[in-house]
C-alpha cells in the first residue's frame, strides 16, 4: 500500500479543501462510490483500516457502515498523477449504496463469472454447508483436491488431442472449478494469480 499523508495531496483545485476519494472493489475492480476526505478523515481511515469520509452535508466525519455495518475495509490506497484525487480499493462488507445495491453507480455488472465462482467457493469454505460437493472437497483437504485437478486436467488433455471442442469446454470447466477450490484451500486468490502474471509480463 502506498504511504500517503494529507500533506502529500494537492488541495489547490479543491475550494473546500476536501479531496475526492473514488472507492473501488479490490476484487471485482467495480467502482462503488465517491466520497470526500479531509486530513482527519484520511488519518482515521488509515489508522482503522476502514474508510471514513468527511460529510459535507453534516459537516463532520462519517465512517461508511457505522449504521448499516457495511464497512469498507481498505486493501490499497493511491493518489492520482496530479495528487488531487484518491483511489481506495476496498473489501466491502455488504451493499455500498443506501438503495441496497452493490454500487452507487448504475453500471452494468462487468465482473466475470469466474470471479463470482471464486467468491461462492470462499463462502462454501467459510460456511461448510452439508450436502455441498465443494464442502466435501474441503473436508478431504488440499492433497485430494490436487488429485482432482490432475484427473480433470488429464481428461481435458484427452479431449483436446481428440479435437472434441464441446467436450474440451466441459472438461476445461471442471479443471478451472477444481483449481479454484485448490487455490482457496491454499489461501490464494485470483488477484494473486493476476499479480504474478503481470510481473512476468513486465
Amino acid at each position: 500500500m502506498e504511504q500517503i499523508s494529507f500533506e502529500d495531496l494537492n488541495t489547490s483545485k479543491c475550494p473546500d479543501g476536501l479531496i475526492p476519494a473514488v472507492i473501488q472493489d479490490a476484487t471485482t475492480l467495480k467502482v462503488l462510490m465517491l466520497g470526500y476526505m479531509n486530513a482527519e478523515a484520511l488519518s482515521k481511515s488509515l489508522d482503522e483500516g476502514r474508510v471514513t469520509f468527511y460529510s459535507r452535508t453534516r459537516g463532520c466525519l462519517w465512517t461508511k457502515g457505522e449504521t448499516s455495518g457495511n464497512f469498507l475495509y481498505i486493501k490499497d490506497i493511491r493518489k492520482d498523477c496530479d495528487s488531487d484525487t484518491l483511489l481506495i480499493q476496498v473489501e466491502p462488507a455488504g451493499p455500498v449504496c443506501h438503495r441496497g445495491t452493490t454500487s452507487c453507480f448504475d453500471t452494468p455488472d462487468e465482473e466475470g463469472f469466474i470471479r463470482k465462482l471464486g467468491r461462492i467457493i470462499r463462502k462454501r469454505r467459510e460456511q461448510m454447508p452439508d450436502g455441498s460437493y465443494t464442502t466435501k472437497l474441503f473436508i478431504k483437504g488440499p492433497c485430494e483436491i490436487a488429485k482432482k485437478v490432475g484427473e480433470e486436467s488429464t481428461e481435458c488433455i484427452i479431449e483436446a488431442i481428440g479435437g472434441h471442442r464441446d467436450r474440451f469446454i466441459y472438461e476445461a470447466s471442471d479443471v478451472i472449478y477444481h483449481l479454484l477450490v485448490l487455490m482457496e484451500s491454499m489461501d490464494v486468490s485470483i488477484s494473486d494469480i493476476e499479480h504474478e502474471l503481470s510481473l512476468r509480463h513486465r
